[in-house]
């Protein structure tokens, strides 16, 4: 016999009835959930070393504002990519292509800047730029998930999957 989940005795109406177990109906639209806040906020995060790069604010106590990088610079790709680009992860817009650029860009970043200090991340502080690298890649590979842009163009007039399911093909969240 199954253990009924705690909130069954406290409040059922938002309890959906599986068998003997009682789940929350939020609860098999988690993993879509998470992927968009996890894009949304990697996106948000991104934009702030763009504007940074361009504007010369966001820039720790004590640090110098940077200058603005000259056009078609390193650095101005740079900056351009992780403003530009990071407003487009956090829509969800264009997902896969941005998302597979911004993490060569990353992968870029890392090789040219960091591991000429040291082989290891921790210790040639490029830990974020790894953990973007991968994150980015699998946003290439997956896509920007059911709460995007690119989601909401291409299943525009397409019936979607009845309420309360996760869209999931070959363990891929669409």
């Amino acid at each position: 016999m199954a253990i009924p989940h705690p909130a069954a005795s406290l409040r059922t109406d938002h309890l959906v009835r599986n068998g003997d177990v009682v789940t929350p109906r939020l609860w098999p639209h988690l993993p879509n959930i998470t992927l968009a806040l996890l894009r949304v906020v990697t996106g948000l995060l991104f934009m702030e070393h763009g504007i940074q790069k361009f504007f010369g604010i966001l820039v720790p106590p004590g640090q110098p504002a940077m200058p603005s990088p000259g056009v078609f610079t390193q650095l101005w790709f740079a900056g351009t990519l992780e403003m530009v680009g990071g407003a487009l992860i956090v829509l969800g817009l264009f997902t896969r292509v941005v998302a597979f650029l911004l993490s060569g860009e990353m992968a870029f970043a890392y090789f040219l800047v960091h591991a000429k200090r040291n082989f290891f991340p921790l210790v040639n502080l490029g830990e974020l730029a790894v953990l973007c690298c991968f994150v980015f890649l699998m946003f290439a590979a997956i896509g920007g998930g059911r709460f995007s842009l690119d989601h909401l163009f291409v299943h525009r007039g397409a019936s979607h999957s009845h309420e309360g399911e996760v869209e999931e093909t070959a363990g891929v969240l669409h």
